[in-house]
C-alpha cells in the first residue's frame, strides 16, 4: 500500500499532529515503508502458532496474599483536614 500526501495529511489531523507541507513527501515514504513491513509480516504463515503471552516458558512468582499491616486508617484521617464517614473530603475542582 502506497501513501500519498493527502493520505499523510488525514492521518496526522486524527492524530492532532503537525506535519509541516515541506516534510510531508518524506513523512509519506516512510510511512509507505512501515506498512509495507507490516504487509510482510502479516503475510507470515502462523496457523500452527498458539497465541502465547510471553515467548519464554516462564510462570510469575507471586507472593502469598496474607495480611501484613494493621488497620490504621482511623490514625491516619487524624491528620485529614475533612473526612466523612472513613472517606477523605477534598475541596471540588471539576465545575
Amino acid at each position: 500500500m502506497s501513501l500519498n500526501e493527502n493520505d499523510v495529511r488525514h492521518i496526522a489531523r486524527l492524530a492532532r499532529l503537525a506535519v509541516p507541507d515541506a516534510a510531508l513527501g518524506e513523512v509519506a515514504a516512510k510511512l509507505t515503508r512501515i506498512v509495507g513491513f507490516v504487509d510482510q509480516l502479516q503475510a507470515a504463515d502462523t496457523a500452527g502458532v498458539s497465541p502465547m503471552a510471553h515467548p519464554l516458558d516462564a510462570s510469575q512468582r507471586l507472593r502469598p496474599d496474607v495480611v501484613t499491616e494493621a488497620d490504621a486508617r482511623d490514625r491516619y484521617q487524624q491528620n485529614a483536614a475533612a473526612v466523612d464517614q472513613g472517606l477523605y473530603l477534598v475541596p471540588r475542582v471539576i465545575e
